[in-house]
């Protein structure tokens, strides 16, 4: 477990307390070529790629795998039409380029297509459905000049008033003449992205510690503090990341953000009906924003987003305002045929995005990441990498590691992660499947497992299969116990609010807390 990292054969993937207990112990004495800070997916895609550089990787958060921005987003992984029809030519090929990469290689089992349709309601005119189409087909453009298959992510069409009512039977009939389908990239559940994304990075030699402050960085490290024990101690590095995303001004005083939130509800199952498709929903007097509708395969549904500049101090959880749910129900409801009361929500999340200073609104501010290193920032060895959106976190890791390795003048080549499979997405990967006995020899795994874990399915079905109890959306027993001996979950917030997503609804997370209490005994 403790040997050098070997970038041609990866190591166990698995993150457990154990794992963390041993790690912790030794990362306290040796010196690292790379200490990372945070943990969502800047973070565990910058220790995957500097751990898979073959250079040795510390990476720590002072809460959990995806505890901040990454696990409030949209879910989607888009190609980048948004930022086309903001002039943002670069930042749209590069999305376009990343969700390529993660829909090919690195992430089938967890990132897929899915179909939108925009109502031809009386409020989209003519003329601005055939602007929209013609963005739709500049979007499909910029799939094909990354490479990207037709046959995994469909092009844009044309639907009747009749396919359009078939797709989303809840919309209204009043006035529909018809939609417009469109396909993206998404991923269900964007916080299990980022666990393998930081196990993979585990496989590859990178300590994955969670629960672990940092108080202060300098240019040879930071001092840490262990929040499950409060013991204090400090981590040597050659060179450090600071990827705490909308906290990292926190660390770095130089870097100047201004975030925003973005809220979204969740609607109980059975609010609507049928849904087949996802949904973009004009925003009345706004010419390019959209709201979004998710069904989800638990059967609940996102509607989403908002995009409020936020002012005051930073919450470690940031909480959905009463106006920003209602906000999102008035434009939900200005397509359907029955409209969506308030007590059919659920549940409601925010997120916080760490947008670059500007001018203007936030919805306007570019999504373009950016990294600072040397006189740039409060110290030397310190780079900070900030911006950026989901969709285009490997190429952020990418690059804050390239600026880490010429800051601290270390020995690696370049990066290799636009080919390294995630956790779950390949069959033979060196021990990347931990070993956990016949795994498939007690019969084939729901298909709902395999759109979870990929190709591990098979070894979470024989804990299923032993520990059968379901604890809430169709989760069982099993699966947490899975989560407490390969994906670092500590304790019972780990696995209701980041390992699965039970906790969004707070009357469901109070019926699964003593299942996720007794997965720990």
């Amino acid at each position: 477990m403790d040997s050098p990292p070997n970038a041609a054969r990866p190591l166990d993937s698995s993150l457990n307390a154990a794992r963390r207990a041993r790690e912790l112990a030794v990362v306290a004495e040796e010196t690292v070529d790379v200490l990372v800070v945070g943990l969502g997916a800047t973070g565990a895609g910058a220790a995957l790629d500097a751990a898979s550089r073959g250079l040795s990787v510390a990476a720590i958060d002072a809460h959990d795998l995806a505890f901040g921005t990454s696990r409030f987003s949209s879910k989607l992984i888009h190609g980048g039409l948004r930022y086309l029809a903001r002039g943002q030519v670069g930042v749209a090929r590069e999305s376009a380029a990343e969700r390529g990469v993660l829909l090919r290689r690195t992430a089938p089992h967890l990132v897929k297509a899915h179909p939108y349709v925009l109502p031809l309601t009386p409020e989209v005119s003519r003329s601005r459905a055939e602007l929209l189409m013609t963005g739709y087909r500049l979007g499909d453009a910029l799939r094909a000049a990354a490479g990207t298959p037709r046959r995994l992510l469909p092009g844009p069409s044309r639907l009747t008033a009749a396919r359009a009512h078939t797709l989303a039977p809840m919309l209204s009939e009043h006035g529909l003449r018809g939609g417009l389908l469109s396909w993206d990239g998404r991923v269900y559940d964007d916080a299990r992205l980022v666990v393998a994304i930081a196990r993979t990075a585990a496989a590859y030699g990178a300590r994955i510690l969670t629960q672990c402050r940092a108080l202060e960085l300098t240019g040879a490290g930071a001092n840490v503090r262990d929040e499950r024990t409060g013991a204090e101690f400090g981590i040597r590095a050659r060179t450090v990341i600071n990827a705490a995303g909308v906290w990292a001004g926190l660390l770095d005083p130089r870097v100047s953000l201004r975030p925003s939130r973005g809220t979204h509800l969740v609607l109980r199952p059975g609010t609507l009906p049928g849904l087949l498709s996802g949904l973009h929903i004009p925003i009345p007097g706004q010419s390019n924003r959209f709201a979004l509708v998710l069904p989800q395969a638990d059967g609940r549904v996102y509607v989403g987003l908002t995009d409020e500049p936020l002012d005051g101090p930073l919450p470690d959880v940031p909480e959905a305002p009463e106006e920003d749910i209602r906000t999102l129900l008035s434009v939900l409801n200005t397509v359907l045929a029955a409209p969506v009361a308030r007590e059919a929500v659920a549940g409601a999340y925010a997120g916080l995005r760490p947008l670059l200073a500007a001018d203007g609104r936030t919805a306007d501010v570019s999504r373009r990441h950016a990294v600072f290193a040397d006189g740039e920032t409060a110290g030397e060895g310190i780079v900070t990498v900030v911006g950026g959106k989901l969709t285009t976190y490997r190429r952020m890791a990418e690059d804050a590691v390239d600026r880490a390795i010429s800051v601290g003048n270390l020995p690696a080549g370049r990066s290799r992660t636009r080919s390294i499979p995630l956790v779950g997405a390949v069959r033979d990967h060196g021990a990347l499947t931990p070993r956990t006995g016949a795994g498939a020899d007690r019969g084939r795994p729901p298909e709902r497992l395999v759109a979870r874990y990929g190709v591990e399915a098979a070894a979470v079905h024989e804990l299923v299969q032993a520990h059968p109890q379901e604890v809430g959306l169709g989760i069982t027993m099993g699966e947490l116990l899975w989560s407490v001996a390969h994906e670092g979950a500590l304790d019972a917030d780990d696995l209701l609010d980041r390992r699965t997503r039970i906790g969004l609804v707070p009357e469901d997370r109070a019926a699964a807390l003593p299942a996720a209490r007794a997965a720990f005994t």
